[in-house]
């Protein structure tokens, strides 16, 4: 069975979709067999992979509303073992549209159960809110991943979000697990980013990546050339550190690949 690990935040710019697009790649380059869920309407996975989501017809939207075939939806991207459930702008009615729908909060459960053997790792990139979409991919996952920007008002609205996972592991998830707080857009040059890693580390001590994501500028070119940025800059600062994070993730699980 596949681990499905959410990406998630309700603060925009904190490098989510940075995280889920390159998170699955790197996992995919490990030779992980990797499926990366857009979750969120703005669609930049999607972009960030060579899809144009304007030319999308079929989307987790159309899993969640209409029921359509995953299986039919996915696409294969350019990255070996690397696959894609893409997003439009059509993601944003789905919260109104799935309001009286029986269940509304284990609908995307319920699609990536009929994939999860098929993976090793399901990666879902959600949207910066804690709206109906985001309960959605918390209540499928097995784990969360918490991206923190090194950064003044790093921790603001993390305590909403931690208190958002316990009502989830309560009501609708009793296994989701909190799989790490990763911080990202670290400059080793700034006393600040070198002050929020030491905050973050002494309120969150085991809970903490040890890999650090730095501000770098290809990670940020990267999506405007389709490409994670293993493929577009491989030796280069940020795919060693989201290479270095894939790896931290599979010993974390015991699917450390063996030499």
């Amino acid at each position: 069975m596949g681990k499905v690990i959410a990406i998630a935040n309700q603060k925009g710019g904190v490098g989510k979709t940075t995280t889920a697009m390159n998170l699955a790649a790197s996992l995919a380059v490990l030779e992980y067999k990797s499926l990366v869920i857009d979750a969120d309407p703005q669609a930049n996975t999607t972009s960030g992979l060579g899809f144009d989501p304007s030319g999308i017809t079929d989307s987790i939207y159309e899993c969640m509303v209409d029921e359509s075939d995953i299986k039919d939806i996915i696409k294969q991207t350019e990255i070996d073992n690397l696959y894609l459930v893409p997003s439009h702008i059509n993601l944003v009615g789905a919260e109104v549209e799935m309001v009286n729908l029986e269940n509304r909060e284990e609908k995307m459960r319920e699609v990536i159960a009929e994939i999860k053997e098929d993976f090793d790792f399901i990666i879902i990139d959600c949207s910066p809110s804690l709206g109906l979409i985001t309960i959605n991919a918390l209540t499928a996952a097995d784990s969360v991943i918490i991206p923190v920007q090194c950064e003044y008002f790093a921790l603001e609205g993390l305590g909403k979000l931690l208190n958002t996972i316990k009502i989830i592991q309560t009501r609708l998830n009793q296994n989701l697990e909190i799989e790490g707080i990763l911080l990202t857009m670290y400059d080793v040059r700034l006393r600040l980013s070198n002050q929020v890693v030491e905050e973050v580390r002494m309120h969150f001590k085991n809970m903490t990546f040890e890999t650090i994501i730095p501000r770098n500028i290809k990670l940020s070119e990267s999506p405007s050339f389709g490409l994670p940025v293993v493929a577009f800059d491989a030796t280069g600062k940020g795919a060693v550190a989201y290479l270095n994070l894939a790896n931290e993730i599979a010993t974390k699980n015991g699917m450390a690949k063996v030499n």
